[in-house]
């Protein structure tokens, strides 16, 4: 059986294994080998595929609207944007307004299409021509509408009186604000008996002469579809805005952003929701590509070290047998902070990437009360009896400290939060009075609740000793706690989530001040209830 040591080693190895795999994957596709043959023949190489916009063709955009999925011709279809003597090279954006049909104002869906094709030639009747389709609504669910609990008065003062017949659970359809497009500018020249995969599919070749050539790549950046940029479509809405922004694209990024796209949509296979998948989207879209590189190193440090710290952490306490030295009272409020910011964060339909961990670590808290007041469960039948084990006098003291350090606290706290939670009943609109309970816990956990880590630090500096401490787990989570400060800027969380997690950086500094202040001492407890000197005694 593999040591701890041995196995947190192979951890690690296996986890270096994962990110030059990862490292090496992603040079593969952002680098793109061209045609060897290209340089040596010139234009005349039969193994390449050449590019067509070297031709410098003159090209115009059209965008159409239309509730078919499938265009045969120019009938039922509507042209909102067309672009003449377009400029591969010149960037815009423009806004414009789009006819809802009455199918799609019925929970229908519109799709656009967007041609490439040569000026003064209409898509239909040019061979040359490139497009591709994109749907314009999507479906979700509304948000729900929040109001003032006491006096019943509605954030937006208007409900219509379709909306009190629909259910809150039932996906509506939502307008698609946003349209960005982009061409592939480089003339690159590919080699044509190894063509990139997620290139290819994008691709429409023809042939000129003894060389095949390929039309321009148009490319749709569905990762710019944000929710925030979502607008539901009424039964009354006979109008809504467009904006078309267009912006050329390296080879490069076009691979990386098809493969971030493909990964999106295996997210959403898998039971992500659109809010879910829309948080994945915020980390490729809001940052450029070396912070997003940044962004990679750091989400995986971030796993190994929760997986360090969880590892840790349950070993610590498996194998305790004492609480000298430790806190319950500490443990009690890091649980229910615990369990009452994943309900907060799993009302605000947070995303996964943060209720996941949230809701694990919950777990482990759950699990750690249990140790903590050595509860054990019996079953008489089906009804379960919980037993409570009994502290030595060394315990019993532990107790005193911990007792007299919340005492101290709860002369502050109560008042604070009972006045907050009246101040936010009063002038903060929510859901239901559930969302005002778990937000008013959530908020006093939030502003006070590093208060509560003081009676341990209370009880260090009574003992003058921090080795009953799991000194392993917290170093592990110290790390997490600075990744998570780079974090809290890039990932969508509530902003007093995002707020704690510079707060936690406080109370670790205090905690490295008191090991500094009291070092390790072989004759005190350590983190299993035992001393070094009592070692050899148990031995004999």
């Amino acid at each position: 059986m593999l040591s701890r040591s041995s196995f947190t080693s192979l951890v690690v190895g296996v986890f270096a294994v994962y990110v030059a795999h990862t490292c090496w994957v992603m040079y593969g596709i952002v680098y793109t080998r061209p045609c060897p043959e290209a340089a040596a023949a010139g234009g005349g190489a039969a193994g390449c595929v050449w590019p067509y916009l070297a031709r410098r063709p003159k090209l115009q955009l059209s965008v159409y609207t239309t509730t078919r999925s499938n265009v045969g011709a120019e009938s039922n279809i509507d042209l909102v944007l067309n672009v003449e003597d377009f400029d591969i090279e010149s960037k815009f954006e423009r806004t414009v307004n789009v006819s809802v049909p009455k199918k799609t104002r019925n929970n229908g869906t519109l799709y656009a299409y967007i041609f490439l094709h040569h000026a003064g030639i209409l898509p239909w009747h040019d061979g040359k021509q490139v497009h591709i389709v994109s749907p314009l609504t999507t479906y979700m669910v509304p948000k729900p509408e929040e109001i003032n609990l006491l006096t019943g008065e509605s954030a937006t003062q208007q409900i219509e009186a379709e909306k009190q017949t629909n259910t809150l659970d039932e996906p509506v359809s939502h307008w698609r604000s946003r349209l960005t497009l982009n061409i592939m500018a480089e003339d690159f020249v590919f080699d044509g008996s190894s063509l990139p995969a997620d290139v290819h599919r994008y691709m429409k070749m023809v042939q000129l002469g003894k060389t095949v050539h390929y039309l321009p790549i148009l490319f749709i950046d569905q990762l710019s579809n944000r929710v925030k940029d979502l607008m539901v479509i009424n039964r009354s809405t006979t109008q809504l805005p467009l904006t078309v922004s267009y912006d050329k694209i390296s080879l490069g990024k076009l691979r990386f952003w098809i493969h971030m796209q493909d990964a999106v949509y295996s997210l959403q296979q898998f039971g992500f929701s659109e809010k879910d998948a829309d948080e994945v989207k915020g980390i490729f879209v809001d940052t450029n590509l070396y912070f997003l590189a940044l962004t990679f190193f750091v989400a995986a440090f971030h796993l190994l070290f929760d997986f360090l710290a969880f590892k840790n952490d349950i070993s610590f306490w498996k194998k305790k047998r004492s609480m000298i030295g430790m806190s319950t009272k500490a443990v009690l409020w890091r649980c229910f902070s615990t369990v009452v910011i994943f309900l907060f964060l799993l009302d605000e339909q947070t995303s996964l990437l943060v209720l996941i961990p949230a809701g694990i670590g919950a777990v482990i808290e759950l699990w750690k009360v249990k140790k903590a007041l050595k509860m054990t469960i019996k079953w008489q039948g089906l009804r379960p009896r919980i037993q409570f084990g009994t502290y030595n006098d060394s315990e019993k003291k532990t107790e005193e400290y911990d007792t007299q350090a919340m005492k101290y606290l709860s002369y502050l706290l109560y008042p604070l939060c009972i006045g907050g939670a009246g101040y936010s009943l009063m002038n903060v609109k929510y859901k239901s009075w559930y969302s005002w309970l778990i937000n008013s816990f959530v908020n006093g956990v939030y502003a006070f609740g590093f208060l509560f880590m003081l009676p341990q630090l209370f009880v260090n500096y009574k003992m003058k000793s921090v080795a009953h401490l799991p000194w392993k787990a917290f170093t592990y989570k110290a790390f997490n706690t600075f990744i998570d400060d780079i974090f809290a800027f890039i990932i969508t969380m509530p902003t007093s989530h995002r707020l704690a997690c510079f707060r936690d950086d406080v109370v670790f500094l205090v905690y490295l001040y008191q090991r500094w202040l009291y070092p390790v001492d072989k004759s005190r407890v350590n983190e299993y209830g035992e001393s070094y000197e009592e070692k050899p005694k148990k031995k004999s």
